[in-house]
């Protein structure tokens, strides 16, 4: 994951800093990383290197910057002087990126790992394989029964206390049914079947309805109390061929990209609400929740399911950079259609104020979310 999250930095900035070059303009640094300098090298007119917080990367195109003083030696090679379709082509190519690798990673995973199944409420199918088991009761130290069992990922539940599980939903509503109860557990390994038995946890789980928590009169979160196990199912898949799944992938591409758009929206809404959370005045928002670096290592897993969350990470990327704000991508992209469209320069002067707020939402937002994914984890 952690790979994946720095590859995509450096072929974001790559994109610039290719279709740069390919247009004459003159990059003069190229970082990952912002913050002091912790090594560096420089080929020809451009320096190449590493800064001492990880949190993205960038490329220094000269004239970029509508204050920087360029020589007049260099005012030609200046990304403010190139044609609009240039200019267009440079600051979307990085946002272009972050589109072509989840398309690729997004078709890696369908042609290996096959397609995963999505019924009519737009949940994934699930089978009555077990995909993990849980260590502990959530909100507890206390092991969950589903590992004292003995049950593994690969397992087939096939019955509970001696009836026949058709569905996963059989063996959930069975299993917060009988919270505190012994039970018997028929499973099914390599072709052998096989009977576990356990006493099944309670927890209490908040009341959910349409992914909202319902809350009491004074604003308190309504709970639940259910049997635990601890299991999660495998989802249903569809395996396909390479030209077969393309089609497909391009339907999740649009379903991820729309969401990523929704998700957005919410970040913005929710925002008080986290800030709120951090100090402890309100509940986590269970939607527009941001996730840290720290929070996709804690999500990723198995090769298949951190290649399909680089792929969403890339597409919700790309979106946010795509918004017609500065500093970023959209903005510059946004600055210089208004210049096409209209013959005039912008005031610079009056974007700075619109700059400093997106600037400091997004700083804000990685905090909190590096805090949460730190003091308050969760899955995504």
């Amino acid at each position: 994951m952690i790979i994946g999250v720095v590859a995509m930095i450096v072929i974001h900035e790559g994109g610039h800093f290719v279709a740069a070059k390919a247009f004459g303009m003159k990059a003069t640094e190229a970082f990952f990383g912002f913050g002091p300098r912790l090594w560096s090298t420089k080929r020809g007119e451009t320096e190449y290197g590493i800064k001492a917080i990880p949190l993205g990367g960038y490329v220094r195109i000269i004239g970029m910057n509508p204050f920087e003083e360029v020589p007049p030696e260099d005012e030609t090679r200046t990304y403010r002087v190139a044609k609009y379709w240039k200019k267009t082509v440079v600051v979307l190519a990085g946002i272009s990126t972050h589109f072509v690798i989840a398309l690729v990673l997004l078709w890696v995973v369908a042609i290996t790992w096959g397609v995963i199944v999505v019924g009519p409420d737009d949940r994934a199918v699930p089978t009555t394989v077990v995909a993990a088991v849980s260590t502990t009761v959530p909100g507890s130290t206390e092991t969950s029964p589903s590992l004292l069992s003995g049950v593994m990922p690969g397992d087939r539940i096939v019955s509970t206390n001696g009836v026949p599980v058709v569905e996963w939903q059989d063996f959930a509503t069975f299993a917060e049914d009988h919270g505190g109860e012994t039970v018997e557990i028929g499973i099914v390994r390599d072709g052998v079947e096989m009977t576990a038995v356990a006493t099944l946890a309670t927890r209490e789980r908040d009341v959910v309805i349409d992914g909202e928590r319902v809350l009491d009169e004074d604003g308190n979160a309504v709970t639940e109390t259910v049997g635990f196990f601890g299991v999660s199912p495998e989802p249903e898949k569809e395996f396909m061929g390479p030209i077969s799944a393309i089609p497909v992938v391009f339907d999740q591409f649009g379903e991820v990209a729309t969401g990523s758009v929704v998700g957005l929206g919410k970040m913005v809404v929710s925002f008080p609400r986290l800030i709120g959370s951090v100090f402890g005045a309100s509940d986590v928002p269970l939607e527009g929740r941001p996730i840290s670096p720290v929070g996709l290592v804690q999500n990723a897993g198995p090769l298949e399911q951190t290649l399909q969350l680089l792929a969403l990470v890339n597409i919700f990327v790309g979106v946010l950079n795509f918004v017609p704000l500065y500093p970023l991508d959209g903005g510059h992209f946004a600055v210089a259609t208004y210049e096409k469209v209209t013959g005039r320069e912008p005031n610079i002067q009056k974007l700075i104020p619109v700059a400093a707020v997106v600037f400091m939402f997004l700083v804000s937002l990685s905090l909190v979310g590096l805090y949460l994914d730190i003091f308050q984890p969760g899955s995504l």
